[in-house]
């Protein structure tokens, strides 16, 4: 059964030499149930809300199994919140959803699939800066990008909340049917 392994916040804004100055790419599981709005978790922020946030990016969600892979191939843990996304799921391959794809996320709160992560500089500096040269593209070449969630029906979630898919629109695209690499 598809479930939250953990629904995560930011922790801090870090500083960042991009063109905002900071990241709220620091995320950590938050404890217990926490509310989901239009615009995401609250207590959650986004520091670029021209690439991040909004209600088409309300939510971002990425599977514990392709933070598996990703701690094989870097060689350390990769704890929920990592990927800077808002919901670690298990038991859903959420890189072969369909977009305008709805789900249930425990008893109330719905929500549907709008478009894949697009990796940033941001991120690869996240993940390891010049250590890790490369990383968009590489990041990206695995096609393990999560997508990004519109909410439809708020309400609250907590880690070992059920997944459940409502409707999978079978003529819609595939989350990266479409999706280029980065140059």
């Amino acid at each position: 059964m598809p479930n939250l392994l953990a629904v995560c916040a930011v922790r801090a804004l870090r500083p960042d030499p991009g063109p905002v100055g900071v990241t709220a790419i620091d995320k950590l599981p938050v404890d217990g149930a926490v509310r989901i709005g239009t615009y995401g978790v609250y207590a959650d922020v986004q520091a670029d809300r021209r690439h991040h946030g909004g209600h088409d990016k309300a939510l971002y969600a990425y599977a514990q199994e392709d933070a598996e892979y990703w701690e094989r191939e870097l060689g350390r843990a990769l704890p929920p919140g990592f990927f800077g996304e808002n919901l670690r799921t298990v038991g859903i391959d959420v890189n072969q959803t369909r977009i305008g794809e709805r789900w249930r996320l425990g008893e109330r709160v719905e929500v549907q699939v709008t478009m894949p992560r697009t990796p940033c500089q941001t991120f690869a500096r996240w993940v390891g800066g010049d250590d890790e040269r490369g990383w968009v593209k590489r990041f990206s070449t695995q096609r393990r990008l999560g997508p990004y969630l519109r909410v439809l029906t708020p309400g609250r979630v907590q880690a070992g909340d059920e997944i459940t898919v409502l409707d999978r629109p079978a003529d819609a695209p595939l989350l990266l049917a479409d999706y280029r690499d980065p140059a």
